[in-house]
């Protein structure tokens, strides 16, 4: 596939799309840009790079009226009275890796120790806790905790020794593990709301379209994901802006694209959202709660679940398949 812009007839609906990093768990909304998705599906994209917490109030200000952000912070502004929702899973698990100082190579060894992190809130904290614990340690008794910021500034305190572990996610844990620092676990197997696509209620029932087109953009863009690795390369390349041997890329970008990670059907994921508010433990944190904040958008006498249950259609066009989101909002 050739990345070049699409061309579309007739006039592109323009939308502000705010991204939390330049990272692999972002690739969808990257390879829909590139490819021209976004164009053939009638929207004129225009992709900016906004934090988590702060990109959830751009969403809620109306400035980026979509965004691919974690989920963490989608679900903590809707517990604080937002309208914000989930309406597209992106990853549905971290691909975070729990590395720590070359001396250090078992739980044990970790206890007392500072563990790195990017801030004490959203996934990053909660995946530490859930590695720490599936590594048989108490994250409130036996590690102490440093914020450090973004994964380059925590790979980097890791080489200084300024900590004894952190999670990295690839390409970072893929050259520390070539430079000898130790894989203690991974995450992978949490359910989690790593990378989201949201929006507000509001915007989508006076812009039922708009998200429509956008949910189908991102459905598309991961086909392409699973279905052209060569191209999907070539953008995480771009977007990564930095130079990687060919193994490295080959292997992040792998990573990124697992069927565990980033799942073929972009149902909101309940399972994750549950994890959230579980690890959150909030008294509103109920199971309707977590239907709610996926916004399955609608429930009878107002709508139907849109997304929840969407119709996705295998078509063949010029030999090649893709996916079709049939879907209607009420």
């Amino acid at each position: 596939m050739l990345i070049v812009p699409f061309t579309a007839h007739g006039q592109l609906t323009k939308i502000t799309v705010s991204y939390s990093a330049d990272t692999p768990a972002y690739l969808p909304v990257f390879i829909a840009k590139e490819t021209g998705i976004f164009s053939k599906n009638g929207l004129d994209v225009q992709l900016v790079r906004i934090a988590g917490a702060m990109a959830v109030m751009a969403l809620i200000a109306g400035e980026s009226p979509i965004c691919q952000v974690g989920g963490s912070a989608v679900i903590a502004s809707n517990l604080g009275g937002s309208d914000a929702v989930i309406v597209a899973a992106g990853s549905t698990a971290t691909d975070y890796v729990f590395v720590s100082q070359k001396e250090i190579k078992t739980a044990r060894q970790l206890k007392g120790g500072v563990l790195g992190v990017s801030t004490l809130s959203g996934s990053a904290i909660f995946a530490s806790y859930f590695a720490l614990r599936k590594l048989g340690l108490d994250p409130n008794k036996d590690v102490s905790f440093v914020v450090i910021g973004q994964t380059s500034d925590r790979f980097l305190a890791l080489r200084t020794g300024r900590v004894q572990a952190t999670l990295l996610t690839p390409p970072h844990w893929i050259i520390a593990e070539r430079e000898g620092f130790n894989i203690l676990t991974d995450v992978t197997e949490m359910p989690f709301p790593y990378n989201t696509v949201s929006t507000t209620r509001r915007f989508m029932a006076e812009n039922p379209d708009t998200v429509r087109k956008f949910v189908k953009s991102q459905i598309e863009a991961v086909h392409v994901l699973k279905t052209d690795r060569e191209t999907g390369l070539k953008v995480l390349a771009k977007y990564l802006r930095q130079k990687l041997d060919r193994e490295i890329l080959q292997r992040t970008y792998d990573q990124a694209v697992t069927d565990a990670v980033l799942p073929r059907k972009q149902y909101p994921d309940l399972a994750g959202v549950k994890t959230v508010l579980d690890l959150i433990g909030d008294s509103k944190a109920t199971k309707g709660k977590a239907g709610a904040i996926c916004g399955y958008a609608f429930r009878q006498g107002v709508g139907r679940e849109w997304l929840h249950r969407q119709s996705l259609q295998t078509c063949e066009q010029g030999g090649m398949k893709h996916w079709l989101l049939l879907t209607r909002i009420l």
